[in-house]
């Protein structure tokens, strides 16, 4: 008989796509989706709709019968999932601690849902070693954790050579505030202004997008950066097989399946210095690690890259083997899917 889940979360987002295509492949179970329909723009009317949403959630419940509930991010969907009622729930921790921003007045909120939802599910998953840290910080059961990051499809993200004597940079991040892409362009800028040619590619859509595009002309730069605007997932594997060099600068981050991709299609990877990052980066010897909001640093260490082409290409080979050895979507995905149906057998 075929299992079904529910799963809570925003299920246009890649993270979930992958995370749900992944169990029906390797697990063969049936997928039922359940989201907030009130934009983030309609705060007030969001909220509303959260408070009443766990009536819808066990109103599905027992018209669907899921075998089991999953949902991303322990401070929204996962505390939903938490109140469920369903005798079998697993939870993912999206960022670093998912108490983000620390400076809004909700934290304390968050912080108590986080730890209901952490108390309350019978799987937590940490996509990599940065999001157990503060899972046993806070005083997880950290045998209800699995630390193992989705992976990536390695047969669309393939290496590819780029002989190119110009840095050819892409950045793949959602254009919001967060990840700082207008001090990738200021450092693009000061390359610029010594001479070094470039080209630079920014994937995506954002808040940002008018504001960067006209701070690129602000910089004179404009005839050199690519806006793509949103693209479909099937035309990213091209983009950074054409790319040399990939830049991601956010001030938190979690797991990132974009440097994975990057790492896998042969972009040597320089990144913002935070902990999500270090996990995977150790400076200068299979990426660079810039300091937050440091435009200078951000700048030389794109000269250093392209003044080191021996080291690079030897990095890339190397980033290759880890992420086939620890990021493959074929093999994390079986491992997750497995550890579901286990899971749903001893909940019976």
């Amino acid at each position: 008989m075929k299992r079904k889940i529910l799963f809570l979360g925003e299920s246009y987002r890649a993270d979930a796509i992958t995370w749900m295509k992944g169990l029906k492949e390797f697990g063969d179970f049936e997928i039922v989706t359940w989201e907030l329909q009130t934009s983030n723009n309609h705060r007030f009317k969001r909220i509303l709709e959260y408070f009443f949403s766990p009536l819808s959630i066990r109103k599905i419940i027992k018209k669907e019968k899921p075998d089991m509930v999953i949902a991303e991010r322990t401070t929204s969907y996962g505390f939903l999932a938490a109140l469920s009622g369903s005798k079998t729930i697993a939870i993912a921790q999206q960022g670093r601690t998912d108490l983000w921003p620390e400076e809004s007045k909700l934290y304390p909120f968050k912080k108590f849902i986080q730890k209901y939802a952490f108390k309350k599910a019978h799987l937590i998953h940490a996509w990599g070693p940065v999001m157990a840290i503060h899972m046993k910080a806070t005083g997880v059961d950290m045998d209800k954790v699995l630390i193992l990051p989705k992976g990536i499809d390695l047969s669309l993200f393939t290496p590819s050579t780029n002989n190119s004597n110009k840095i050819e940079a892409i950045v793949t991040r959602s254009l919001m505030p967060e990840y700082r892409h207008d001090c990738i362009l200021k450092a693009f800028g000061i390359l610029h202004q010594k001479g070094i040619d470039f080209s630079l590619t920014i994937v995506g859509d954002g808040t940002r997008l008018q504001y960067l595009k006209d701070l690129s002309k602000e910089l004179q730069i404009e005839n050199k950066v690519i806006f793509t605007g949103r693209i479909p997932n099937t035309e990213l594997p091209k983009l950074l097989q054409q790319s040399n060099i990939y830049i991601s600068m956010p001030i938190t981050e979690g797991v990132s399946a974009s440097l994975f991709e990057a790492m896998a299609s042969n972009c040597f990877p320089v990144v913002s210095d935070i902990p999500g990052n270090q996990s995977w980066i150790t400076h200068r010897e299979n990426g660079q690690l810039i300091t937050i909001d440091n435009i200078e640093m951000l700048a030389n260490e794109l000269i250093w890259s392209l003044e080191n082409p021996e080291l690079r290409n030897e990095t890339l080979i190397r980033n290759r083997k880890f992420v086939e050895e620890n990021a493959n979507y074929d093999i994390n995905m079986k491992v997750i899917a497995d550890q579901y149906h286990k899971l749903i057998d001893s909940r019976k």
